[in-house]
């Protein structure tokens, strides 16, 4: 009798724990069949077209909608280099609904520049997938008498502190970039700090600054009417738009390379479910010859990670920038 009661209640616990199972297979397809069944709201932590993540955002919010058959709406939140806008979204409701177009300034240097930062750029979010590259290129007004690295490193040499360079904001990779530059040649030049990579632009091209470190692409049409002079690629390799500037490793720069990177991440707690539909339209989306050319178009390189190795990558980028901010004694005050 003690033996068929054992089996029975056996038989029930397996019974329970079969129809919990089922439950939640059944609630898991729910949730794969019926998501996204209204709009996606894709935050850009920087205003409408001042920066390549704004256009690269744009971009794939544009080729990604079909692919998940909802309108995916691209709303601008700029402020602190980024920092606002991401906020925002580690503060949405994990449900898919709300998205981040992800970027090192606020996410890998962030933590080191703001000691009040409203979120963790590991805690507070579910990564997607990072879908491109953009190379960094050093460029200086043409009335400064330089016409390389070596040249620059020389004069800035001889005249310590009088380069000023210009940033996008304090903090941001367009800031990194010059105090890594600082920090590996041992030269003494001034931050002039702008709101934005746009009017940080126009005056070096107007010569109210001498020099920029910023993404490729926002060098592209100032490069070719020659409205700035290029001094290096901060890659390893040259770049197949420009394979007329040299690389500051070939000229003698070592443990300078600065790339911005873009992808994708959602509030901390998004189902798994959901990430995994996330990134594979997103992967889908990059494979395609129309957003491979426009990609190419914007001057950066497709480099599509999933969610494991994004967060890897993420967490190696706070390191890396962590430590040059440190050095640098940058604060949100500077």
């Amino acid at each position: 009798m003690r033996s068929a009661r054992s089996s029975s209640m056996r038989w029930g616990k397996l019974c329970c724990a079969g129809a919990l199972a089922a439950v939640a297979s059944v609630a898991l397809a729910q949730v794969d069949s019926s998501y996204p069944n209204r709009p996606i709201r894709l935050i850009v932590p920087y205003p409408p077209g001042a920066s390549t993540n704004d256009i690269l955002g744009r971009g794939l919010a544009q080729r990604l909608g079909p692919v998940l058959g909802q309108q995916v709406v691209v709303e601008n939140r700029a402020g602190a280099s980024g920092t606002l806008g991401s906020e925002v979204a580690a503060k949405s409701a994990p449900d898919g609904y709300t998205l981040l177009v992800a970027v090192a300034s606020p996410l890998a240097v962030g933590p080191a520049v703001y000691p009040k930062l409203g979120f963790h750029p590991v805690r507070d979010f579910a990564p997607i997938a990072r879908i491109a590259t953009i190379p960094y290129i050093m460029a200086v007004h043409p009335s400064l008498p330089v016409n390389n690295a070596q040249e620059l490193i020389a004069l800035a040499k001889r005249r310590p502190g009088q380069i000023n360079f210009a940033s996008s904001g304090n903090g941001g990779t367009p800031h990194l970039c010059s105090e890594l530059f600082k920090s590996v040649t041992g030269v003494d030049m001034t931050h002039i700090p702008y709101k934005g990579a746009g009017t940080a632009m126009i005056d070096l091209v107007g010569g109210q600054v001498q020099m920029f470190c910023t993404g490729a692409t926002a060098f592209t049409g100032q490069i070719q009417a020659k409205r700035v002079k290029p001094i290096g690629v901060a890659t390893l390799q040259r770049l197949p738009q420009f394979p007329e500037i040299p690389t500051f490793h070939e000229q003698g720069v070592k443990n300078f390379e600065v790339s911005s990177w873009t992808g994708v991440v959602a509030p901390a707690k998004t189902p798994p479910e959901i990430v995994k539909k996330l990134y594979d339209a997103i992967a889908k989306t990059m494979t395609t010859s129309d957003m491979k050319n426009f990609m190419a178009s914007q001057g950066a390189e497709v480099a599509l990670l999933g969610p494991q190795e994004f967060g890897r990558y993420i967490e190696q980028e706070m390191v890396k920038w962590g430590k040059v901010a440190r050095a640098a004694k940058l604060s949100a005050n500077d």
